[in-house]
């Protein structure tokens, strides 16, 4: 009879629903963490150092994820994650995930019974063993296991005292502290990523700054403020305002009163137009003579309106809200105020956003939209239809961008060539797209694609914040001939 091989079984761990929460383990202030965050559970792990490398136990890895099996036999070290395959040798960088074979950046080692893997292969090794998308910021070690990044937008008002205005895509608690000139917000438990730039610059004496750092799995902003500040929570979590406390309110510095927007004249809109438009959305003056904002920047669909059905768990509405949050951040880094037509899951008409657009007074328009087919990145102008009449300052609803289609190609040009400078496909197109025709000013459409064949890419914030930075770099340069073709 011949004797069986021993073999120990480390773990075998089916994830209860009572644990698929918020987990965190509890660090000392030297010792090295990374932080995971996915849809089952947020949580950090130890790092540990080994011939130069930071090295993570692999089954406490992957134990909050899913159920999993890990036997070792010698130097052999096998593991089970769900029905995906791994096959370790203690020294070796050669592993074996899913019947394919792949190389580690270094070998694979067991400490104490536990496997360990080198940190910078989870880019490589994560989305083989768990059939989705992964993106992992080494240098902060952070770890985000499909679409779970927490994204906000910054705004300080023109209220007397200002404030700044947080507003978060997900609840958020972040551990707060003061000290003089700065309040210091801690993201232990949440998956924040940065705004598209690390420094927020406002237009306030008051609150001139934030900016935004990651370190040791954990993320923080920073506010700096020339008096002390407090923060407020409301919206469940999903909004933070700081303002200065009651005793700075008295010596804070009155903001100068921006100079009131001129009167909009609207008309309705000819009967036989094909679109029924409200009276009170009707047509609007040409050319405001004060610019309020550089750029208003509009997510296509919302509410109701999901617009297209990228997977069957990505809707075109939710990835174009991201995508504008991430341009907002970008224009306003680059000092171009910014307004957002749509920063919630709420249904607007063609006519709403247009009429909000014209009475913003900006010197551009952008509306995103998001599709599965194609490759990078479509910009649409507007395709006119033949025009109405015009009279005098006022313009035809339908054909309200005529005088602005030169400004319009001259920023679809400067934005065509940024992306090509990052390597993203475009392609220049006109079309008639609402509410696009509607514009009184620069408009244009950005319609974004992956640059692959995973449209699960549309989702990667790294990504969107590429795209975002080409179209606010674009826009930052041409930014005075959009303003002098307003004039």
């Amino acid at each position: 009879m011949l004797r069986r091989p021993r073999i120990l079984l480390w773990s075998t761990l089916a994830l209860l629903p009572a644990l698929a929460s918020t987990v965190l383990i509890a660090e000392s202030p030297d010792e090295k963490r990374i932080s995971v965050y996915a849809v089952v559970a947020n949580y950090s792990l130890p790092v540990s150092e080994h011939n130069g490398r930071d090295y993570v136990g692999l089954l406490e890895l992957l134990e909050p994820l899913g159920t999993v099996t890990a036997r070792i036999h010698g130097n052999r070290w096998k593991l089970l994650y769900n029905d995906a395959e791994c096959d370790f040798t203690t020294g070796e960088k050669q592993v074996r995930v899913r019947g394919k074979d792949f190389d580690l950046p270094a070998s694979f080692l067991v400490e104490n019974g536990r496997g360990q893997v080198p940190l910078s292969s989870l880019s490589t090794l994560l989305p083989r063993i768990l059939g989705g998308p992964v993106i992992f910021n080494e240098a902060a070690r952070r770890l985000f296991v499909g679409s779970v990044a927490v994204h906000f937008t910054a705004l300080v008002s023109k209220t007397v005292p200002p404030k700044l205005v947080l507003n978060f895509s997900s609840p958020v608690n972040p551990t707060i502290a003061t000290e003089p000139g700065k309040l210091r917000m801690a993201f232990t438990r949440e998956a924040v990523v940065a705004p598209g730039s690390q420094l927020l610059t406002f237009d306030s004496k008051v609150i001139p700054s934030a900016s935004f750092q990651e370190s040791n799995g954990a993320a923080e902003l920073v506010v700096t403020g020339t008096v002390p500040l407090l923060a407020v929570f409301s919206n469940d979590g999903r909004t933070i305002t700081i303002a200065p406390s009651t005793a700075a309110v008295a010596v804070a510095p009155k903001p100068i009163a921006p100079t009131p927007a001129p009167a909009i004249e609207h008309t309705p809109p000819p009967a036989t137009s094909p679109v029924a438009t409200p009276a009170v959305m009707a047509p609007v003056a040409a050319s405001p003579a004060v610019t309020h904002y550089v750029a208003v920047v509009d997510a296509s669909h919302g509410g109701d309106e999901r617009g297209a059905a990228l997977t069957e768990t990505i809707a075109e509405k939710d990835v174009t809200l991201a995508m504008a949050r991430s341009l907002h951040q970008e224009l306003v880094a680059r000092g171009l105020a910014t307004m957002l037509v749509r920063d919630a899951d709420v249904t607007l008409t063609s006519d709403q956003r247009g009429s909000m657009a014209n009475s913003a007074g900006a010197a551009i328009y952008i509306c995103i939209h998001a599709s599965s087919e194609g490759r990078g990145v479509r910009l649409y102008t507007a395709l006119l239809p033949p025009g109405g009449e015009n009279r005098g300052l006022f313009l035809d609803w339908a054909t309200a961008q005529a005088p602005f289609q030169q400004a319009s190609l001259m920023a679809e040009e400067a934005v065509a060539g940024e992306l090509k400078r990052k390597n993203i496909p475009v392609r220049s197109l006109t079309a008639s797209l609402r509410p696009l025709n509607n514009i009184a000013n620069a408009a244009l459409a950005v319609e974004v694609a992956p640059t692959t064949g995973d449209v699960t890419q549309l989702s990667s914030s790294v990504y969107q914040q590429l795209i975002a930075a080409a179209v606010a770099s674009a826009v930052a340069e041409v930014r005075d001939k959009l303003q002098v073709g307003q004039k």
